[in-house]
């Protein structure tokens, strides 16, 4: 069981993983042995997560999301397979996390009364100095 919050627990058997090899330079090892992890998590029809945080995981990360609603995590920094299962794990748990975080509501407000004042008279004064730029035929 995975503990995203107090509110979301992910059973592992809704994970899957897939050990894959690293990409780039390692020499004679990196055609050998698969360390690079791949964890792929179906947030659409995973029970485990609310549907507002479903919402909210489409909106933040959609184009990680594929059109079955995988979201897929790599990583390939480390040497070993279990430091790469751990990072990735811990990319995932943090994407989960960025989710859970409500966003502040906005609230609207109104332009002060200075506020325009100063935005006009810019807007005059700048005029003015273009106005005095421009050519007048009388020279």
């Amino acid at each position: 069981m995975i503990y995203i919050s107090d509110r979301i627990r992910i059973p592992e058997c809704e994970i899957e993983e897939k050990f894959v090899r690293s990409s780039g330079p390692g020499g004679q090892n990196v055609n050998k042995v698969s360390t690079a992890v791949q964890i792929r998590f179906n947030v659409r029809t995973s029970p485990s997560i609310p549907d507002d945080i479903k919402h909210r995981i489409f909106k933040l990360f959609g184009n990680r999301i594929s059109n079955e609603g995988f979201i897929a995590v790599v990583s390939e920094m480390h040497r070993t397979q279990l430091q790469n299962r751990e990072e990735a794990m811990r990319r995932f748990i943090d994407l989960i996390k960025a989710a859970t975080y409500k966003p502040k509501p906005r609230k609207k407000t109104k332009a002060t009364f200075s506020s325009k004042k100063r935005r006009l008279e810019s807007k005059r004064r700048i005029s003015q100095i273009k106005r005095d730029r421009r050519y007048s035929g009388d020279e």
